[in-house]
């Protein structure tokens, strides 16, 4: 291996650990936030679906980022770096802020950024259809959550017996973390197809052991934001909201091959169950700042890896 291929490698097991830390809330904030679950077996059981989801179901999605955004059958090692260190830097800003974001976004318009740089002509069609999973998810999420939380309403599992209700929540955070290891591993080692480095098993692999770390070491942060900080949940509510997120976003990503965001999923979700019980229930404020984070995340992303991309090519003409 070269050591711009090293190089490589070494960024996108970072970036992957960044975003199993970043996306540990989103999978197992609402069983840990209503007692389900303790904060280590929470994390643990995480860690090892997420490498699983990863390495096994996330082969489509893997092949839209790595062959399908930009029009190039190879892309130079210094320019993927500069793609996936720019969307690492990005993400771990965003962890110290406390801000869940869509590190799916920062990603793609990380390639855009690179790709305008480096005058690669983008596949403007996969970026549209992408937007608009992007746009619909959270609103489904949104609608699903309302009837999801009304429907377990009258479970009797989930009104009647705590300790049921909580396995049933679990659950749900299992399939929530199964659907992050498939749907986001992408983000950290699409670039391994693009470069010719390797093939889509070890990719996925590979970034599923760097979202497990990520969820082990750096994960306790994220866990209790979105876990207590955004709406104040009960288990009918919780239960729903994991439920309609990893449907949604698994739905996308092993269906379509389109990755969506787990956090906007979660959100729309929650937000959906919170309007379920009343306005009342939702922290507004904390979602608003959530609300901004996403829409600064895109465009740092695309400014960021443009100018690391346009100087990796001044010094390679020079």
């Amino acid at each position: 291996m070269t050591a711009g291929g090293l190089l490589l490698v070494i960024l996108a097991l970072g970036f992957a650990w960044s975003m199993g830390a970043h996306y540990t809330g989103a999978c197992m904030g609402m069983p840990y936030a209503t007692g389900s679950i303790r904060l280590w077996p929470a994390l643990v059981t995480m860690a090892a679906l997420v490498l699983a989801g990863a390495a096994l179901l996330s082969h489509r999605v893997l092949a839209t980022v790595g062959h399908h955004v930009l029009a190039t059958p190879s892309l130079p090692t210094g320019a993927a770096s500069a793609i996936v260190g720019g969307a690492f830097l990005l993400t771990t800003v965003f962890n110290r802020l406390r801000i869940p974001t869509s590190t799916i976004q920062i990603l793609v318009f990380s390639v855009i950024g690179a790709g305008l740089a480096l005058r690669i002509d983008v596949e403007w069609t996969t970026i549209a259809r992408l937007l608009v999973v992007w746009a619909v998810a959270p609103f489904v999420a949104l609608a699903l959550g309302f009837v999801f939380t009304r429907m377990l309403d009258r479970v009797a599992i989930l009104r009647d017996n705590a300790r049921g209700a909580g396995m049933v929540l679990v659950a749900a955070g299992a399939l929530a973390s199964l659907t992050m290891g498939a749907n986001d591993v992408s983000n950290a080692t699409a670039v391994f197809l693009t470069t010719h480095l390797s093939g889509r098993f070890v990719a996925g692999a590979m970034g599923g052991l760097g979202l497990a770390l990520g969820v082990l070491t750096w994960g306790r942060s994220l866990l209790e934001r979105v876990a207590f900080e955004i709406v104040k949940m009960d288990l009918a509510m919780a239960s729903a909201a994991q439920l309609v997120q990893g449907l949604v976003v698994l739905s996308a990503a092993v269906g379509l091959g389109d990755f969506t965001s787990m956090n906007q999923a979660l959100i729309g979700a929650m937000t959906g169950a919170g309007l379920a019980r009343g306005r009342e229930t939702v922290q507004w404020a904390t979602l608003r700042a959530i609300l901004i984070g996403w829409a600064v995340g895109p465009v740092s992303g695309l400014a960021l890896t443009y100018i690391l991309a346009s100087v990796l090519r001044r010094m390679t003409l020079a």
